[in-house]
């Protein structure tokens, strides 16, 4: 099924972010992680990498669970989530003609 004109805006927005490239790459190589572990791999702080995971998972990007560890503490997994988009001139035209009507609208 080809992407709608809002979801292709929504995902290119998220991975315009070198730092969001960077969460979705060491999510993908290392598999799922919780918050805190995740914000070490990249380097980043926790409250910042939340910001970009929001991001990502209203994209679509990622998908997220919470589990309870052993001790009882809530632990926050976010893993890649299974996505595929063609980016091709004909696939923004597709997309182009599905845009709400208020992503037409030219920012003042």
């Amino acid at each position: 099924m080809p992407i709608s004109g809002d979801q292709l805006l929504a995902v290119l927005a998220a991975l315009a972010s070198p730092q969001r490239l960077r969460i979705i790459a060491a999510l993908k190589s290392d598999g799922r992680n919780y918050v805190s572990q995740l914000a070490r791999e990249v380097g980043i702080s926790r409250p910042l990498l939340h910001l970009h995971l929001q991001k990502l998972e209203e994209a679509g990007l990622v998908t997220s669970q919470l589990e309870l560890s052993g001790d009882g503490k809530a632990l926050n997994y976010f893993e890649v989530a299974d996505f595929d988009f063609e980016l091709t001139p004909s696939a923004i035209v597709k997309a182009a003609r599905s845009l709400a009507a208020s992503s037409t609208r030219s920012n003042p």
